[in-house]
């Protein structure tokens, strides 16, 4: 049943006004100059001025008027962007102040408002172990709140994670060449075959939210801990080095492949830690990739 309450109105509020502040004001530049449009579309034959460059003269127009001509060309901008999250069990823990879901759903936010700010269209799929909802790509306002909207409220059937039948499903979408951000926790299995595919269409972006105590678990004397996907239990002594030393190791190891993944298919990665402000990492991501792609 869909929650309709003041307490969710309130709440979608609370997002559209924090997440379209940091669009406006932080965002929207860095993501414009980060993803560029998807080619050149011509647009007149114009006089040669000094500094525009030899290759674009067009010598069969400066052949009839005995005078230097140029094509002029302009970006075609618009893009298609897709948001491809998980809201498998995992993603409801939070050790601080946040669920790895709310902190994903604000940045799902962050990205759509700063997509519809520069006139581009947005997608969202969202995902556990099979595919839950699907909506296709428009532009507004009105489609962005909507998208929201489904990050909070829709509850997944299933428990699990599955990023493979995720990116099947895109692949199988009959959508333009665009971005295609990948939120997750990546609690998962292989996904490589899957994510070569959609890295050969589209800009494939993997955003890694990561949990301090899952890296380093509070010193608790002998605990139970419960899988959220699974609903196994398991009894483990939070004070032995060894097993802090296994948990550490773990963590770095899921991260550290899902980065050499996007580095082989020609992604990105950008981890994202939820004790820290996820803007000032997102921006840091969006200067780093406009740096690599001048």
């Amino acid at each position: 049943m869909v929650d309709t309450s003041s307490s969710l109105l309130k709440k979608i509020r609370r997002i559209q006004f924090q997440t379209t502040h940091l669009a406006d004001d932080v965002l929207a530049g860095a993501y414009r100059s980060a993803f560029r449009g998807r080619g050149m579309e011509f647009e007149e034959v114009r006089e040669y001025q000094p500094g525009d460059e030899i290759r674009t003269i067009d010598w069969n127009v400066t052949a009839r008027m005995n005078h230097p001509y140029v094509k002029s060309f302009r970006e075609e901008r618009e893009i298609t962007l897709t948001l491809a999250v998980d809201i498998s069990s995992s993603t409801r823990f939070g050790s601080g102040h946040h669920l790895k879901s709310d902190l994903i759903a604000e940045i799902a936010a962050v990205l759509a408002f700063s997509a519809i700010k520069n006139n581009d269209k947005v997608a969202l799929l969202l995902f556990s172990q099979d595919v839950e909802k699907y909506y296709p790509p428009k532009k507004g306002l009105r489609h962005v709140l909507k998208i929201i909207r489904e990050l909070l409220v829709t509850t997944p059937r299933h428990q699990g994670t599955n990023i493979s039948a995720a990116l099947a499903f895109l692949g199988r979408v009959k959508q333009r060449s665009g971005i295609c951000f990948l939120i997750s926790d990546f609690i998962c299995q292989d996904y490589s075959h899957e994510a070569a595919i959609i890295a050969k269409e589209h800009e494939l972006v993997c955003l890694a939210l990561s949990d301090p105590t899952e890296s380093r678990f509070p010193a608790m004397g002998l605990t139970t801990l419960y899988d959220l996907e699974t609903g196994v239990e398991c009894l483990i002594d939070t004070e032995s080095s060894q097993v802090q030393k296994a948990l550490k190791s773990k963590s770095a190891e899921r991260m550290d492949n899902n980065r050499q993944l996007m580095r082989k298919v020609g992604g990105d990665f950008c981890e994202i830690h939820t004790e820290r402000p996820y803007l000032a990492q997102l921006r840091k991501f969006f200067l780093l990739r406009q740096m690599r792609r001048r």
